[in-house]
């Protein structure tokens, strides 16, 4: 079952919140053992400006304009 979490700050640690819905469907109770999979969702701001363009923008920019007159 996958879900996603938002994590937070807890002392020098970072932790994540199992909602309870899914802690009674999962019969998850405290100091309890649980396998984790961790996986980081990808967003465009990480990506942005990541990209190295040939061209500049304005350059591009003019060639998408074109024929467009």
């Amino acid at each position: 079952m996958g879900i996603r979490a938002r994590t937070r700050r807890w002392g020098n640690s970072i932790g994540i919140t199992i909602p309870k819905e899914i802690a009674d469907k999962m019969h998850i109770h405290e100091d309890e053992e649980v396998d984790i999979e961790i996986k980081k969702t990808f967003s465009i701001k990480d990506a942005f400006g990541s990209h190295k363009f040939k061209k500049s923008t304005d350059m591009i920019m003019r060639e998408i304009d074109e024929g467009w007159d």
